[in-house]
């Protein structure tokens, strides 16, 4: 009897997304490897490459909880989320008819069993996703993201940003958002997040757009264009073409060197208040990127001798609340507390009262990529996530 009502079932939950399916060649980054060693070592080493919920406890953690509140099945969720986390996932979509086969655990033959846990998507955003996308739908509603704002290559063609490259084992196609307009390829995901409940807490590409900035996210995340070759293949009068190309790191708030004076810090004293001017250089608010990032100012007040008169950390990030306002994660949100963050380009100047017997003052600004509401709600143990990465730092006699 579950056999039958499972045939029944089993077309009614696979849709979704236009889906591209990858021939096995082109799955694997090792693949990959023997044209383009160095690029490939350099992604193993970002987070790009750590986009699956296996190799990210704050991810997998997330959609644990999603799952529990929302009573949705786990594999439902991990859909949701794979339209950034997993684009080349082989099911986009869900329904309740799905939900019924995985409460009565008949699920587990399911095509979206196996597009869950397939090894072809172990990867996360790798070669084949990025290096695949032929079109981006910029009309298309800021919701859709990932997967549904874009369309893929055929298997076996790749977009890069050369309009004369050569390969003998793919074919090649190039793009202005691979070159010129390479912020509108990042924005296909790292533009806005939103919860459950439709609760907009991160909009990187808004801000951006309000810093007037020509800046590109490469630039930063990728680092500068220097000399090297993109492929190894000796494809041009018997060598190798050495070209302008960029590290694929994708560096962020998680690396320390990325953080290190990305704002500027001015101290004032007027009267009996130190005021503390936080001038961010970047065309994106900080913290930013994903919600319960937090900026930590910690004030110590002290005597002549050196002696602490008084100590004070400010938090500037954000909380969020559900149903009955209870604390929640950003992605569950119903509520969020004010944006506390320093604009794009802009500044935000904080006033801290100065204590009686105080004769000078340190200020060390710190980044923590998880708030102590959120990493308490899901139980984060890996020391990263409560890790304070130092900024900048500056003293001031009184």
């Amino acid at each position: 009897m579950k056999q039958i009502f499972f045939v029944i079932l089993f077309s009614a939950f696979l849709s979704g997304a236009t889906v591209t399916k990858v021939d096995v060649k082109y799955q694997k980054s090792k693949n990959c490897m023997p044209c383009h060693e160095r690029i490939v070592k350099e992604w193993q080493d970002s987070w790009h490459a750590k986009s699956h919920f296996d190799k990210d406890e704050y991810f997998r953690k997330s959609l644990e909880y999603v799952s529990r509140k929302t009573r949705k099945s786990l594999n439902a969720t991990k859909i949701q989320c794979a339209k950034c986390h997993n684009p080349r996932i082989t099911v986009t979509q869900t329904d309740v008819d799905y939900e019924i086969a995985a409460v009565m655990g008949l699920d587990e033959d399911s095509e979206v069993n196996k597009a869950v846990n397939s090894d072809a998507i172990s990867e996360g955003i790798n070669c084949v996703v990025c290096h695949n996308v032929d079109k981006i739908h910029y009309n298309y509603p800021k919701e859709k993201r990932g997967i549904d704002r874009v369309e893929w290559t055929p298997s076996g063609t790749m977009t890069g940003p050369y309009k004369d490259a050569k390969s003998p084992y793919h074919k090649i196609v190039s793009h202005e958002f691979m070159n010129e307009k390479v912020n509108e390829l990042c924005f296909v995901c790292h533009a806005n997040d939103r919860s459950v409940h439709g609760l907009l807490f991160t909009d990187m590409e808004a801000e951006y757009k309000a810093s007037k900035s020509d800046e590109k996210c490469v630039d930063c995340h990728m680092g500068p264009k220097h000399k090297d070759v993109a492929s190894t293949f000796k494809n041009y009068n018997g060598k190798a073409r050495i070209r302008d190309v960029r590290a694929h790191t994708f560096k962020g708030a998680h690396k320390e060197e990325m953080l290190k004076d990305a704002l500027l810090l001015r101290l004032k004293k007027k009267k009996d208040a130190l005021y503390i001017t936080l001038q961010n250089k970047l065309p994106h608010n900080v913290p930013s990127g994903f919600g319960a990032r937090e900026l930590i100012v910690a004030v110590s007040f002290k005597k002549g001798d050196g002696s602490v008169v008084e100590e004070k950390n400010l938090s500037l990030t954000r909380t969020y609340k559900r149903k009955r306002s209870k604390p929640s994660t950003p992605h569950m949100a119903k509520k969020q507390s004010k944006d506390t963050s320093v604009p794009a380009k802009g500044k935000k100047v904080l006033k801290v009262s100065i204590p009686k017997g105080a004769e000078a003052v340190s200020v060390h600004l710190y980044y923590r990529l998880v708030n102590d509401e959120v990493r308490s709600l899901l139980k984060l143990t890996d020391k990263l996530w409560e890790k304070k990465f130092l900024i900048t730092s500056k003293e001031m006699k009184l």
